[in-house]
């Protein structure tokens, strides 16, 4: 009999049966508030109704036309309607599976249309599994250990993280800008250096957000060194921080930008998206695959972006992600082992730390089977797996944060007591 992997450990203890906006429900009924959102996929909630009938629809029309055999129209119309979203100087759209692919991707990109080899992540960043993307991947040594040697040309520089530092935010990210022209000038001599990746708020890396300075910083060095700026928006994307792309909080623009979790509500999609002046630059045949842009996750992609765009959901994201923030803070000041709240929109965290200052992981998961058994579902990250994630559906009322807080709070009150 097969079984699966002993290495999937589930984040919560739940079967789910099915999923309605922003709840989840197990075999007996019960429901549970989803704060995982599936790790930031399900924007639109679980089984949108205009998703589900796009989807349905598509699956009796055409399921698969591989991309480069035969066209299909829910493709084409997606990259019209992506027009509309991305910014202008992106006009060129290449689709795939995975946040995973689209990276090795936009690793293929930067090196073929600059010609250099080394890309610059920060540290905390999370790019994936696959071999090149876990190269590029500090978010923890579980993704990349024992897998050595790694794609070579990955550099690691400092990213602004003024909790972790005991800083403030002008001092980090001075730091930071300061440290990574020394990374330059160091290790990653600008003319070998074919990109830097960044994501907008770190992901697994602990709900960092990427303040504006450091992002504009970073887009000043790019342009001085001729070096590719590349922003994963696997997670910050489609409105999940209260802007549709995450680097829209700041005046920064990419060169490449990488988008997935969001972009079909749970239909495996991913994308990578440039101006047509450098992905004309990719070499033939480095780009492909059997699965990419598959008929109904492109289907159900259109139905995403009418949703967010009908039912306001950026907009929501911003409002309801600053009542989460508050409400967050008002726990953390009831409860000093959570010395940091931090987050933009609807992708908030608290950071679990002992009175000197170290990480407590021990307190944070107690907080998040504690909330798991109150019918509140939760995420742990972070390199010692002391913060504690909430990414609802962009669908969330004020009633159901609310809802979300007061489970938190005696969550926390419990696993503290």
């Amino acid at each position: 009999m097969a079984t699966l992997s002993p290495l999937l450990k589930q984040a919560t203890p739940v079967l789910a049966e099915r999923g309605e906006g922003v709840y989840l429900y197990d075999g007996d009924g019960r429901r549970y508030l989803d704060f995982t959102a599936g790790i930031g996929v399900t924007n639109t909630g679980h089984c949108h109704p205009r998703v589900v009938e796009a989807a349905q629809k598509q699956v009796a029309t055409l399921i698969h036309g591989q991309y480069t055999t035969v066209m299909h129209r829910p493709l084409l119309r997606l990259v019209e309607a992506l027009g509309d979203v991305l910014p202008p100087a992106l006009d060129s759209v290449f689709f795939l599976n995975s946040g995973s692919e689209a990276v090795e991707a936009s690793i293929r990109l930067a090196r073929h249309a600059t010609g250099r080899q080394n890309i610059v992540v920060f540290h905390g960043s999370f790019h994936g599994r696959t071999m090149g993307a876990a190269a590029l991947t500090t978010a923890g040594t579980k993704f990349r250990a024992g897998i050595g040697p790694l794609m070579p040309g990955a550099v690691v520089a400092p990213f602004p993280q003024a909790y972790r530092y005991g800083w403030d935010e002008d001092e980090a990210v001075r730091f930071a800008l300061r440290e990574l022209d020394y990374v330059l000038a160091t290790t990653s001599p600008a003319a070998d250096t074919a990109a830097f990746m960044v994501e907008p708020v770190l992901g697994e890396g602990g709900y960092i957000p990427a303040p504006p300075a450091f992002l504009e910083g970073l887009r000043e060095r790019a342009d001085r060194h001729g070096v590719l700026l590349i922003v994963d928006e696997v997670q910050t994307g489609y409105g999940r921080t209260g802007e549709f792309w995450g680097h829209e909080h700041s005046a920064m623009r990419p060169d490449v930008l990488i988008t997935a979790k969001g972009l079909a509500s749970g239909f495996p999609l991913s994308a990578i998206a440039a101006p047509a002046s450098i992905m004309e630059k990719a070499w033939p045949g480095s780009q492909g695959g059997t699965y990419g842009g598959n008929a109904v996750s492109c289907a159900a992609a259109l139905a995403t972006l009418e949703v967010v765009r009908d039912e306001g959901l950026v907009a929501n994201a911003a409002r309801l992600g600053a009542r989460l923030n508050d409400g967050l803070r008002k726990v953390a000041a009831d409860h000093p082992v959570i010395g940091d709240v931090r987050g933009l929109g609807l992708m908030q965290a608290g950071e679990f730390t002992t009175p000197d200052g170290e990480p407590d992981a021990a307190t944070a998961q107690r907080a998040h089977r504690a909330a798991a058994d109150r019918g509140l579902l939760l995420l742990t990250c972070g390199a010692f797996g002391n913060v504690v994630r909430l990414i609802p559906p962009l669908v969330v009322n004020e009633q159901q944060i609310d809802e979300g807080l007061a489970l938190w709070a005696d969550a926390v009150a419990e696993a503290t007591a």
